[in-house]
This record gives structure tokens, sequence and C-alpha cells, in this order.
């Protein structure tokens, strides 16, 4: 076992996260350590529009399963400072009442540009969470409304968090949103508006005509712990249905094909931008493209002929 799995506490599990999130020389030794295809790690992504009260859901989430005497991970993806280009920790602030559990992990990342709701280092926070023995991983997004289809790549119970009075309540169910949940929620039930927020879900998924899975949509009070339980034990139930299905070890293997993808995207990328800084006819050609005296079509192709034959 690697020297740094020997040990697997909080601290020990804070510096891991730090080298992976920053992309260190390590960091590629850590993955590799904690890679493993036994992982039970149940990940749970929570999405929604900015102000739908997913931070305070995670919270009261956490402390349920918490009694239940589960290790929960949470990864908090907050947007990038303009100064520090790091996590603005609005949610971490949010969450300070899990502090005082000790089964319960709070990771808090910065989006740095990247679109689709999660930052770019996400799924290998989740690994390393995963070599943590972590009964339960929630991923918050930061909230970017439709487009945000990453937490799907990563999760396998995604839940779509709403609020009444928000406008056109379904605004941010449109452009697909709506296929990538599992479970539908309505937060701040409160309101007015959440019995329609309700009724014009239902409608949506009838129209949907999906069939695997019988999508609940619950209300929930968070700041009042209402509705909670319900959505725990729907949180659960999905987690059934997807190991009695299949879609458990389905999702898993379309989870670890579409890091590979990414993996050799990143190292082409890399090795690109490498050839392109110190091979002075390439550089001649990026200057005449700039230019405007060749075509971007036949550098590329003379860039990538040129890598691959390397």
């Amino acid at each position: 076992m690697p020297k740094w799995l020997e040990k697997k506490d909080n601290l020990t599990l804070g510096k891991l996260l730090k080298e992976v999130e920053n992309q260190t020389p390590l960091s590629t030794e850590i993955l590799k350590s904690c890679y493993s295809n036994e992982s039970k790690a149940h990940i749970v992504g929570i999405t929604g529009p900015p102000g739908a009260g997913k931070s305070t859901l995670v919270s009261k989430l956490c402390k349920a399963f918490a009694a239940q005497g589960l290790k929960i991970a949470v990864v908090c993806v907050d947007p990038t400072s303009p100064f520090t280009n790091g996590a603005l920790l609005g949610d971490r602030i949010r969450m300070q009442e899990l502090a005082k559990l000790p089964d319960v992990f709070i990771k808090s990342l910065a989006t740095r540009g990247n679109l689709g709701g999660l930052a770019a280092s996400t799924a290998d926070i989740v690994q390393v969470f995963g070599a943590f023995k972590m009964d339960l991983i929630l991923i918050e997004t930061v909230g970017v409304g439709q487009i945000e289809f990453d937490v799907l790549e990563v999760s396998d119970t995604v839940i779509l968090v709403n609020v009444p009075g928000l406008g056109d309540s379904l605004q941010t169910l449109k452009a697909g949103i709506m296929e990538i949940a599992d479970v539908f929620v309505i937060n701040q039930a409160d309101r007015p508006g959440a019995d329609e927020s309700v009724k014009d879900l239902r409608l949506m998924v009838r129209e949907s005509g999906r069939k695997d899975w019988d999508l609940p949509i619950l209300k929930t009070v968070a700041t009042r712990d209402e509705g909670i339980k319900e959505l725990v034990e729907q949180i659960f139930n999905h987690k059934s249905f997807l190991l009695r299905s299949g879609s458990w070890k389905e999702k898993r293997q379309t989870r670890n094909m579409t890091r590979l993808n990414h993996m050799i995207l990143h190292l082409l990328t890399t090795k690109v931008d490498e050839l392109t800084q110190t091979d002075e006819y390439i550089k001649s050609q990026i200057q005449d493209v700039r230019s405007g005296n060749i075509d971007p079509f036949t550098v590329s192709h003379e860039i990538v002929n040129q890598l691959v034959s390397k």
C-alpha cells in the first residue's frame, strides 16, 4: 500500500486532495494508487439554479446520513475568485454546522472558468474520496442553469432542486436539464406557487416518456428540515433501483470511458502546446495563421501529423 494511503485520517485526506486539485507532479501517482473499481460510494449530484437553497439542503442531508452512521464527503463547487483564482467558499461558510460531525468531510472547489457546473478536478477528487471508503459523496454544483450537465458524468443519482417564484418555474428545466434528473425537489415549498411547480413537473415527467424509473417529485423546506426524511428515502430507493437494474455497473463503466477520453484529450492538448512552443517551423506556421497568410485547417493537420509522427 502506498504511504499516502496508510493513514486514512482527515489530515492525510486533506493533503492528498490539495495535491490532486492543484495537479502537482505527485497527483498522477496519487490517483493511480487511489483507483479502484470496487468503490462502494454512492455519488449524488445536486444541481439547480442559484438561490434554490442547494447548500442548505446538502447540509441537512449530511446530518441525516451521519445520524445513520455513514461516512459522507461533500464536494462544493463554488464560483472562482477573480483575484486569487480560488473558490469563494460561500458553500463552506453556509455549512459550518457540519464541522462538528466527525464523519463529514467538506471540500470546496473553484470552477476556474470550467463550464458545465463542475470544476475540472471534480472526478479526481471523487476518486480520492472513494479510496477513503466514503459511503456517500455529495456533489453540489455551482448552479449555472441550462448547461449544467457535467454532474451527470460523475454521479449515480442526480437531484434537481428548484424553487417556486423564480419567474418561469420551468425555465431551468429546459434544454435537456430535466432528462438528467433522477429526483426532483421543490425547495422552499412554503412559498406561494409550490403546488403549481409540482403540478408542472408532473406534467413534464409524464410527457418525457421515461419508464425505467418512477421519477419522484418532492417538496422540502430545508431550513425547517421538512421533507428531508423523504428525500433521503428516495436517494436510497434510487440506489436500490440502480443495483437491481444493473445500471450501477453500467454507470461506472461509462464513467471510466468518459474519464479515459478526457485524459487522452488533456494529454494531447499538453503535447500540442509543447510542440507549438518549441518547434520553430510550427511557430512560423502559427504566425502565418495569425496574419491570415495561411488557413488554419492546413496548419492544424500539420501539427497533428507531426505530433503523431513523433
